[in-house]
């Protein structure tokens, strides 16, 4: 069987993407190829963003193309146009399977699929076992039921199997399939460069209100061993010839003897590796700091999410304002550059909690922060929340972007809101000493143009007045 799977192009009216100029690499379609190629399919990955593919163009890729089953991956704020993927898939195959995956139908799959009659399967959770599985069954032209992990029509009814277990050994998943994109073609801050993601670990035991990744990939901690992680490391720079490593888990040092056998590892193979990672402000102390400096760490980013301890605690955050300040000051003194993110909207956030945010975003100092509204994605805490007390302004799910208000608050107005991301960001960012800092490090136009030049265009383009 011939498959395809597809990345679908981004709206233009989505603007999380553009915010630093970044378009990455799909990690989870390279992995769901890479388990398909190991079982001898034959697999091809259709990255539209990174190739500025328009929909007419999706089209008549499939048609040159002619794949058996289309897969298409989709976030929240993706999902109008992985089904508009999806339907052009339908029409011009009409004998094809339709499969749609990713963290938005995982939550959604009872209305995406009763709404969209031309999507044939959603894969829900995990997907690498579960597509190779049913690859396999359709192949076989055997019965669906047996497949755990999907959603499908019988009958003119949705059946739901028993869901996937986790995977255990994340160890036996092979590398990413990256040969299958155009990793030439990739951005950072509107540049080409080649990005090395790699994932270590899936799975977050904390309780987050807004986050939807933990929902996905389970509350309970999974890792790849030190030596896994290396190997592929070590391949990546080989194979593309760049120095430049980004690991994406969720929280690198969640265990800290794993993080420091990871360095050891990079360390003793004497790999000219330069790095970042996420960290939570309650899990890395200065030693560790300076151990991972060592390994080639560069930049660590840290969810820091509000300025008044009582919001930090409506969002069940479970960390402490100290903690945050003395992981920046260690930050300086090991050397190792900063990212802070905050998010304003919380149910229960007033205007004044908002600027206590950005004053202590302020005293912070980060080399870089982040602002975000708080965005009640499927599945999450959060939505369960707005739902129940009639918070929510839209299901538009184009409009999920983080950067876009979906929900007021009793405390917070639209238009506050998007006032308080201007007033942040440009609060922040134009402090002459912040501008000096960028100037010195050759980082200014990367701050003008990517982030606040970037920033007033979409404004001015939306028609939002300030």
């Amino acid at each position: 069987m011939k498959i395809l799977l597809v990345n679908p192009p981004i709206p233009h009216e989505i603007e999380l993407y553009s915010t630093a100029g970044i378009v990455a690499p799909p990690m989870g379609l390279t992995y769901l190829a890479a388990v398909l190629e190991k079982y001898g399919y034959h697999v091809e990955i259709l990255d539209a963003p990174v190739l500025s593919l328009s929909h007419e163009q999706i089209e008549e890729e499939i048609k040159k193309r002619e794949p058996d089953i289309v897969g298409i991956t989709a976030t929240t704020a993706m999902i109008n146009s992985a089904l508009q993927v999806a339907k052009t898939a339908k029409t011009v195959l009409p004998e094809s399977i339709v499969v749609l995956g990713g963290i938005h139908v995982t939550f959604s799959y009872e209305s995406i699929m009763r709404e969209n009659p031309f999507v044939d399967i959603a894969c829900i959770g995990e997907g690498e076992y579960t597509l190779l599985e049913l690859v396999q069954t359709l192949e076989k032209e055997g019965d669906l039921k047996n497949v755990k992990g999907i959603v499908y029509r019988k009958n003119g009814e949705l059946v739901k199997n028993q869901p996937r277990p986790l995977i255990e050994n994340l160890d036996e998943l092979p590398f990413p399939a990256r040969h299958l994109l155009p990793m030439h073609k990739y951005k950072a801050f509107g540049e080409n460069m080649i990005l090395g993601t790699i994932l270590t670990s899936r799975g977050c035991p904390f309780n987050c209100i807004f986050c939807s990744s933990s929902l996905l990939f389970g509350k309970k901690f999974r890792a790849r061993s030190p030596k896994n992680v290396v190997d592929e490391v070590e391949q990546f720079q080989e194979a593309y010839k760049t120095r430049y490593v980004e690991f994406v888990d969720d929280t690198f040092t969640f265990d800290r003897k794993r993080a420091e056998a990871i360095c050891k590892e990079i360390i003793d193979r004497k790999l000219d590796t330069r790095w970042v990672c996420s960290c939570r402000v309650d899990l890395i102390d200065k030693e560790l700091m300076q151990t991972l400096k060592k390994a080639g760490c560069v930049m660590i980013y840290f969810g820091v999410e509000s300025g008044v301890q009582r919001i930090i605690n409506l969002m069940r955050k479970g960390i402490k304002l100290e903690q945050a300040e003395r992981v920046m000051k260690w930050a300086r003194e090991v050397g190792i550059e900063t990212v802070a993110s905050f998010v304003f909207g919380i149910p229960g956030e007033t205007w004044e909690d908002a600027m206590q945010t950005i004053k202590f975003a302020k005293k912070l100092n980060p080399d870089y922060v982040q602002f975000s509204i708080a965005t009640p994605f499927p599945g999450t805490e959060l939505y369960q929340i707005a739902k129940r007390e009639g918070l929510l302004l839209t299901e538009d799910w184009s409009k999920y972007t983080v950067l876009k208000p979906v929900m007021r608050t009793k405390e917070l107005s639209v238009e506050q809101l998007q006032r308080l991301i201007k007033k942040a960001y440009f609060s922040f960012y134009l402090r002459p000493s912040v501008v000096f800092r960028y100037l010195k490090k050759g980082h200014f136009k990367e701050l003008m143009v990517n982030v606040l030049g970037r920033y007033v265009w979409r404004r001015i383009k939306s028609k939002i007045h300030f």
